[in-house]
């Protein structure tokens, strides 16, 4: 994005841009947040544009079994090892009442 870009909004009406524009921050600093806090050393100094594109965007499948769900994701840059790391590290971010 260059400087000029924030100027060309897409919407007509101020409120409309003001709440896109504000929607743009929040999912910028999630991402950021999400970086710093879950993913493993090696993949965190990926761009937020590569996380959006090699995990969030990955592949996948839900099956449905008698008594349990299998996903099945696509394995190019999310390997299952990888994938562990981030289930694990999302794991013990949760907070446990005392």
């Amino acid at each position: 994005m260059t400087p000029g870009d924030w100027t060309r909004l897409s919407c007509h009406r101020f409120r409309a841009n003001e709440v896109r524009l504000l929607l743009g921050v929040i999912a910028y600093n999630l991402g950021n947040l999400l970086r710093r806090l879950v993913l493993p050393v090696a993949i965190q100094s990926w761009s937020l544009t590569s996380l959006q594109q090699r995990l969030f965007k990955t592949g996948g499948r839900l099956i449905r079994h008698a008594r349990y769900f299998v996903l099945q994701l696509a394995e190019s840059h999310l390997t299952g090892s990888l994938f562990r790391q981030i289930l694990g590290r999302i794991g013990r971010l949760t907070w446990h009442p005392t």
